[in-house]
């Protein structure tokens, strides 16, 4: 019976390892968390998930293997490091720096045949990690066939329902400059909208969607779990952030607003003027649009079984029996494994 440690620095991650939580606890095995900092959303674990508080903890709890969604992970933390990605954003897609090694993990848990692809061939050049094609497990409750529509406050399913997402950065969200055409829209009711921002978006900001909130539109508060949010929406707005291609894998269509990824899978907009026509366009979902978006999400994420969870566990546990002996050693990484230090207040090497 081996011991799992989920690695957190933000709110994100809970969905992302909550489906691997459930295949560990099904299979008899211990799942524990870890959170970075206070602000990461320990607040957000259930009663009877398990959380260690310090380091001190991690190690009389001695894991077999971390997973962590981040490019870094504590080295100094007992067992095999294993990295499983925090969004389905390549560099392929636009987010740049995805395929960075940084020298800290055991094993890459892919998504897709050309990310699997790439990583193996960077594996020759550094043969300290493994990489297993498994799917990503955040998106398991897509396709497990479990009901994931339970949303807090459900959506006036009797007319189209928009959700709008945004991303943080300064330099791609849409969230500043679509406020007043979010306003106008849900007032006319011809829609029902959900919003939801980023965790880190800037809080006046997060203030005035907040107070867009009435009878047509439910503002949701940077939503640990978006997965409720997409099953009830029948399209979504959004901008250049990879919360719409999970949207996509849910075979809906996307409006983006300004996207720095221009793509024929999107419907995509430069004035806020033209938002409405392209939401119209969008909900009467365009055969050529669809095929588009079915012949990007089959690259992107083909594994529609809803076990990419398990097989992550699978390929985790063969590393943790067979050992990572065959591997080269790992770069010194001295810089970055002081950064993880301080932050963690442990400075033993």
């Amino acid at each position: 019976m081996y011991k799992y440690l989920f690695y957190c620095t933000e709110l994100y991650c809970l969905p992302i390892f909550r489906p691997i939580q459930k295949v560990i606890l099904e299979r008899g095995g211990q799942a524990a968390w870890f959170f970075d900092r206070k602000e990461a959303g320990a607040e957000n674990l259930h009663p009877k998930e398990h959380l260690l508080e310090n380091v001190s903890e991690v190690f009389t709890y001695h894991p077999d293997a971390v997973f962590s969604p981040m490019n870094l992970v504590p080295d100094f933390f007992p067992g095999v490091k294993v990295q499983v990605f925090h969004g389905l954003a390549t560099d392929l897609t636009g987010k740049k720096g995805h395929y960075k090694i940084r020298g800290f993990y055991d094993l890459y848990c892919t998504r897709s045949e050309e990310e699997t692809r790439i990583f193996k061939k960077m594996r020759r050049r550094h043969p300290h990690f493994e990489v297993v094609k498994t799917g990503w497990p955040k998106v398991d409750p897509l396709f497990s066939g479990l009901d994931q529509n339970h949303l807090l406050f459900p959506a006036d399913s009797s007319k189209p329902v928009v959700f709008y997402a945004s991303t943080f950065s300064p330099s791609l969200t849409s969230s500043p400059y679509l406020v007043d055409t979010i306003k106008k829209l849900s007032q006319t009711g011809r829609y029902h909208w959900i919003v939801t921002l980023h965790p880190k978006t800037d809080k006046k900001v997060k203030a005035m969607y907040r107070a867009l909130q009435g009878p047509h539109m439910t503002f949701y508060e940077s939503s640990q779990d978006v997965l409720p949010l997409i099953k009830a929406a029948d399209v979504m707005l959004c901008d250049t952030s990879s919360i719409a291609l999970e949207f996509m894998l849910a075979d809906k269509p996307v409006v983006t607003f300004r996207t720095k990824v221009p793509a024929p899978y999107v419907l995509n907009v430069t004035e806020p003027s033209e938002i409405e026509a392209a939401i119209d366009k969008a909900i009467t979902r365009p055969v050529d649009l669809m095929g588009e978006i079915r012949a990007f999400t089959d690259q992107l994420h083909p594994c529609r079984d809803g076990r990419s969870s398990e097989r992550v566990l699978d390929a985790t546990n063969y590393l943790i029996n067979h050992g990572a002996s065959h591997l080269a050693p790992k770069p010194l990484n001295f810089w970055r494994k002081l950064k993880i230090r301080r932050r963690l207040k442990y400075y033993k090497f």
